[in-house]
């Protein structure tokens, strides 16, 4: 019952569009280079039984991960499916970028550490539930609603981000996003 109190407290707003969602920060892409050729939305991909909520980026094992923004990294985090994981904040903290799969941390990161737009925070890898084939970054983007929760947020579609971060300015500020309900540890690939 709670859970389903809280869903609909963080979703019903949203998808009846009486709530503004918060200003997406300057982002920026979360590894050196993302071609937008090689861009695709996975969001609503069938993965294991479950809508995906992410997008995948295949790279060499070792290749650096970067701060899609400046932020704090709220969460580090190890699991069977993610393996090792970060959970970044953006500096309002109405934005969570989970990064997955990484091989390991950069030197000293820690929860709670400040980090700039570009700086290394991790390594592409294949833990958790990857494949030792397909190494590869797991990035995920949530709304984390009233509570700041570094799970359980609403799930935004990662690839028009990531696409509006390779397109020249515009203006008006805006990126347009895919919101849709989640609930539990949605962005917790599996």
């Amino acid at each position: 019952m709670r859970i389903v109190l809280r869903v609909l407290l963080l979703t019903f707003p949203i998808l009846l569009g009486a709530a503004k969602r918060p200003e997406m920060p300057d982002i920026g892409y979360p590894l050196a280079e993302v071609k937008p050729t090689e861009l695709r939305s996975q969001f609503n991909d069938r993965r294991r039984g479950h809508q995906h909520h992410a997008i995948d980026l295949m790279r060499a094992r070792g290749t650096e991960v970067m701060a899609v923004t400046d932020g704090v990294i709220r969460k580090l985090y190890r699991s069977r499916t993610g393996g090792i994981s970060i959970y970044l904040f953006d500096g309002s903290e109405e934005y969570c970028f989970f990064y997955a799969h990484l091989d390991h941390y950069a030197k000293n990161l820690h929860e709670g550490q400040q980090v700039r737009k570009g700086e290394v925070i991790g390594y592409v890898g294949y833990t958790g539930n990857a494949k030792r084939s397909a190494p590869h970054l797991h990035f995920a983007v949530s709304l984390t609603g009233p509570q700041r929760r570094w799970s359980g947020g609403v799930a935004i579609d990662p690839y028009p981000i990531l696409l509006a971060a390779s397109a020249p300015a515009t203006g008006s500020g805006e990126i347009e996003t895919n919101a849709v309900a989640a609930t539990g540890t949605y962005m917790e690939p599996r």
